[in-house]
């Protein structure tokens, strides 16, 4: 959709003057206004017609404003899914773009889920917690090169990913996605070939956007399809695993689990994942590298300059109606 050049304010969670090339306020037209989720609005959200949503402040604080965002004509995510802003949609005017930030997490995200999996298997956190102990735990553990890996959810972060496993001799990656199509590096199946997937993969990595048809896509039937000491991944979003159906087979010990993400999030005190069996749990930490800013900046100066030259806008999710 294209978008006309007119007077109109921008929400941004990062100070203008911070963000190099983004469009001239005089000459643009544009007013930024900087609002990172703080308890006052930065000025009346019904002359809001650019609103970049504060990263990593949760749901509540990125739809606050939707409703009253009258004007609003683009809704920026600085994440890779747009569930946080969903509830809110339905508030909103008309042929309003909400854009996500493909491009921003890619690299840092695929990085996390190697150190994850390479984690997990060489098992270095029984090495930190030897250590602590004082203790020398030798011995031989599982290594990534020969095994198959799964990748569900085979969008930009499923492909950078992939491409950060070539190096590691994996026997091979198989590749799944809401609908089957053909890459570079081969075959992408679709989610109806799940079921058969499954049982063949020694890592299964999740990366999908959280939806309806995703949520809890990982239950119990499909954890009970992993094979016997395969290792779940989840780089997604939490409530893309059903928890309790993961803690029954991960206290079993049959299959392991590393999660960036988890459902409930953050994880409270006391819950059973924190001290759960072979479950490695980093604090959804993904695209929260020193490599976000950069591009984040870069990502949000160039929709500005398509917003101000009526050009469509970059990585649109949904429009809507």
């Amino acid at each position: 959709m294209r978008f006309e050049n007119t007077a109109a304010d921008v929400w941004l969670p990062i100070p203008s003057d911070e963000i190099e090339d983004l469009p001239e306020p005089g000459a643009s037209g544009l007013n930024y206004r900087f609002w990172d989720g703080g308890p006052e609005f930065p000025a009346d959200p019904a002359h809001c017609a650019f609103y970049v949503v504060p990263y990593m402040k949760g749901s509540e604080i990125a739809v606050r404003p939707l409703a009253a965002m009258t004007s609003l004509r683009v809704v920026q995510t600085l994440s890779a899914g747009i569930d946080h802003v969903t509830p809110g949609i339905d508030s909103l005017p008309p042929g309003v773009a909400v854009c996500n930030a493909k491009g921003v997490h890619e690299a840092s995200t695929a990085e996390l889920t190697l150190a994850l999996i390479l984690a997990s298997l060489r098992g270095i956190p029984g090495f930190v917690r030897g250590q602590d102990a004082e203790e020398w735990r030798a011995g031989f553990y599982p290594a990534l090169a020969d095994k198959s890996v799964l990748i569900v959810g085979y969008g930009s972060i499923g492909a950078a990913i992939e491409d950060r496993l070539a190096p590691f001799e994996c026997a091979r990656v198989s590749r799944v996605a809401r609908s089957a199509r053909t890459t570079a590096r081969g075959e992408v199946h679709p989610l109806t070939e799940l079921p058969t997937l499954l049982p063949d993969a020694d890592v299964v990595v999740l990366s999908t956007p959280l939806t309806p048809a995703t949520r809890h896509l990982a239950d119990a039937g499909f954890l009970g399809r992993m094979k016997d000491g395969a290792l779940l991944v989840n780089v997604a979003r939490g409530p893309v695993v059903d928890t309790a159906a993961l803690l029954k087979e991960v206290e079993t010990g049959r299959i392991t689990a590393a999660l960036d993400v988890t459902d409930p999030e953050p994880l409270p005190a006391g819950h059973p994942l924190w001290h759960a069996p072979g479950v490695l749990i980093s604090p959804h930490v993904g695209g929260s590298t020193s490599a976000f800013m950069p591009r984040a900046k870069r990502l949000i100066a160039g929709q500005l300059r398509r917003f101000v030259a009526g050009e469509e806008q970059a990585n649109v999710l949904l429009t809507t109606g």
